[in-house]
């Protein structure tokens, strides 16, 4: 072990800066929400804002639904697909700032949703 020198970075240190840009922000929180909602990223929109020194992210999306003639047919279906729309956004919240926090060592202060459509899907995806 070497003695610590003031003034003089630690053994091994490499001076630099490391940055992450807006766009690998924006494509991993897309890959992420895409990867909790069962969308693809494509159909994400990513943005970010400041929100007292921490990152607020905002994702706008589709979310995949039943056929509705199947609703009708079999009520119970929609719980196979997470629950009502408002529940499913909701319970995503806190895996994706979990998880964006984790890819990419930024801090969230929150992850707004904003559902722009629905697809309609057969399959079903449970959060």
């Amino acid at each position: 072990m070497q003695p610590k020198v003031p003034g003089r970075p630690p053994a091994g240190f490499v001076a630099g800066h490391n940055r992450i840009t807006t766009e690998a922000l924006t494509s991993t929180a897309r890959a992420v929400a895409g990867e909790v909602f069962g969308v693809p990223p494509a159909q994400v929109r990513a943005s970010f804002s400041d929100d007292r020194g921490l990152l607020a992210l905002l994702l706008a999306l589709p979310l995949p639904v039943p056929p509705l003639t199947r609703v009708v047919r079999e009520p119970d279906v929609v719980g196979t697909f997470g629950g009502p729309l408002w529940a499913r956004a909701d319970a995503a919240r806190s895996p994706i700032l979990e998880r964006v926090q984790e890819l990419t060592g930024t801090r969230l202060s929150r992850v707004d949703l904003r559902i722009i459509g629905s697809t309609v899907t057969r399959g079903a995806r449970v959060l």
